[in-house]
């Protein structure tokens, strides 16, 4: 009983430090970025590189926040990337309630021809979409930023694969008692997947929070730039790249995100648990 016990420890011991290990690898990058938010450019490239600033500056958040109208790309991302995430949660939750819950056919052939557009890369299809977004007399509007962005083929498909496992008896009780199509899907089906519709919400964020290509191309005017392009505007200049002002601005822009998924943290863990437990 004491050698076996003493495996369990010995086990128990590898598994943390593994993980001590693998926690370390994933939030040394983040630590490493506040940290060289408070240096000076000049720190930040030296050799040998110090850890711990040496003098450490709040000048680098100055110039982020009062150079550029940091506000106004601050808030143009949030609207943004806050309308295409509900906006993915509603579509992406009614095709997977109609793919899951309704028998039509030619479903299963039309869920794989869905599902096929995900082969399809964004750089084959971003000079069509910037010529629908010219002829819609769209591009350089808030329109331009949200529409390509509504809908989400893996959103469609997460949302499938979760309902699927809910008990169509669930729905055919709330028809029985009189609920329309709809009052059982917002009613009914909606609360029974909250795990996933908080992990596509985390991802659909995190994705358009940091979108920067399509921002780059869709939008000239200042006023409407987002985040990333605003600050990757700010912090490379004529073959300079400013790392100090980079590193200040990449943290401002990661609160959002870290406040986003700490407060559906509970649900994503669920939701990536339960992913892995359905067939």
């Amino acid at each position: 009983m004491r050698a076996q016990g003493r495996e369990q420890a010995v086990q128990s011991g590898i598994v943390y430090i593994l993980l001590a290990i693998g926690a370390t690898v994933m939030v040394g990058p983040f630590v490493w970025m506040l940290l060289c938010s408070f240096k000076t450019g000049y720190e930040i490239v030296r050799i040998p590189p110090t850890f711990w600033p040496a003098s450490p500056t709040i000048e680098n958040y100055k110039a982020v926040l009062f150079t550029v109208p940091f506000v106004r790309y601050f808030l143009n991302s949030l609207l943004v990337a806050g309308v295409i995430t509900v906006s993915v949660l509603f579509t992406s939750s009614l095709a997977g309630y109609v793919f899951a819950k309704y028998r039509f056919p030619g479903r299963e052939f039309l869920f794989v021809l869905v599902l096929s557009t995900l082969m399809v890369p964004f750089e084959l299809v971003m000079i069509p979409l910037y010529l629908l977004m010219l002829r819609l007399r769209f591009l350089n509007t808030y329109w331009a930023l949200i529409l390509p962005g509504c809908v989400r083929v893996l959103g469609v498909f997460l949302m499938r694969q979760f309902m699927a496992q809910v008990p169509s008896e669930l729905m055919e009780a709330a028809r029985i008692d009189g609920c329309s199509e709809f009052r059982t899907f917002w009613s009914i089906m909606l609360p029974q997947v909250k795990p996933a519709l908080a992990t596509l919400g985390i991802f659909t964020f995190m994705t358009s929070w940091n979108d920067y290509l399509w921002p780059l191309i869709a939008i000239d005017s200042m006023e409407l730039r987002t985040l990333p392009v605003g600050l990757a505007m700010l912090t490379t200049k004529q073959f300079i790249t400013r790392y100090d002002l980079s590193m200040a601005g990449a943290t401002l822009a990661v609160v959002p995100a870290v406040v986003v998924f700490i407060a559906l943290q509970k649900y994503f863990v669920r939701g990536v648990t339960m992913t892995g437990l359905k067939g």
